[in-house]
């Protein structure tokens, strides 16, 4: 099989998804940048898989300033870069009912790096994507944020929920406008065992690592829908949303009814 990716920039790719993602590109062909925080986790990642096939960049996806910068030196050094995984999360909870015992800094940096670090990436990567015969953006996103069930962490579904929603129009921006060769690919992952649930990050948890699927079944079932090309998709228990009486399927159809709607309601009041 060939590639499915000539060059990928898959971000959070320290630990977790990000990393097991990036791995299996490489084993498929793709050659991979790598990008997170933590050095040392990178350089580990291309020591093993061979400096021809990845290398690792440094940066902080929370960094909103520094995003234009980052985008301009990596798409000047890599320009065959034809693909971008957004893999970058955070998962925290909140307990309103004690609203003193609250840090809405740590709230803030969850949104950030879930929702906003992508909107200001996705920005600063769509001119290049432009130029190329074919893009894709690939958003891990959650089932969590279709069905907010896990009422402890409500800022991290409201992340997701809103990561979903950008998604939804700005690819029928890009169709619209043409550029329908730039794809924007939606996963929905379940809880996955991976850092995301680790008591480091989430003290009112206990073996939280063992939570959800193993990351290497999960990661070969995101690969293949990956390769089987849908623009969105989930994996595990979410899948049943998408199915052709799922609640997803439906909230679609009522998504493009709508539009259609607005978009002819709207026709004369907006400029030429």
């Amino acid at each position: 099989m060939a590639p499915l990716y000539q060059k990928a920039l898959v971000l959070g790719a320290s630990s977790g998804i990000g990393e097991a993602l990036a791995a299996k590109l490489i084993a498929t062909g793709t050659k991979v940048i790598v990008v997170g925080r933590r050095s040392d986790k990178l350089q580990e990642f291309v020591k093993k898989y061979g400096d021809d096939n990845a290398r690792a960049v440094v940066f902080d996806v929370t960094d909103l300033n520094g995003i234009k910068g980052f985008a301009e030196s990596i798409t000047q050094s890599d320009p065959d870069l034809d693909s971008i995984v957004f893999s970058s999360g955070i998962q925290r909870g909140f307990d309103f009912t004690s609203p003193e015992t609250l840090d809405l800094s740590v709230l803030g940096d969850e949104l950030t790096t879930n929702y906003t670090s992508a909107v200001h990436l996705t920005a600063a990567f769509l001119p290049h994507l432009k130029e190329q015969p074919q893009g894709h953006l690939i958003y891990v996103s959650a089932t969590l944020g279709l069905i907010p069930s896990m009422i402890r962490t409500p800022n991290y579904n409201a992340s997701k929920s809103a990561l979903h929603t950008f998604i939804l129009n700005v690819r029928e921006q890009l169709k619209a406008s043409g550029a329908s060769h730039i794809r924007m690919i939606e996963v929905f992952p379940p809880a996955v065992q991976t850092e995301l649930h680790d008591e480091k990050h989430q003290p009112d948890l206990v073996n939280g690592g063992e939570i959800g699927m193993p990351l290497g079944e999960f990661t070969e079932r995101m690969f293949d829908g990956l390769v089987k090309g849908d623009e969105q998709f989930a994996v595990g228990p979410g899948e049943s949303l998408f199915k052709e009486d799922g609640f997803e399927t439906q909230r679609m159809k009522l998504y493009e009814a709508g539009r259609e709607f607005i978009n002819k309601s709207l026709a004369k009041y907006l400029k030429k």
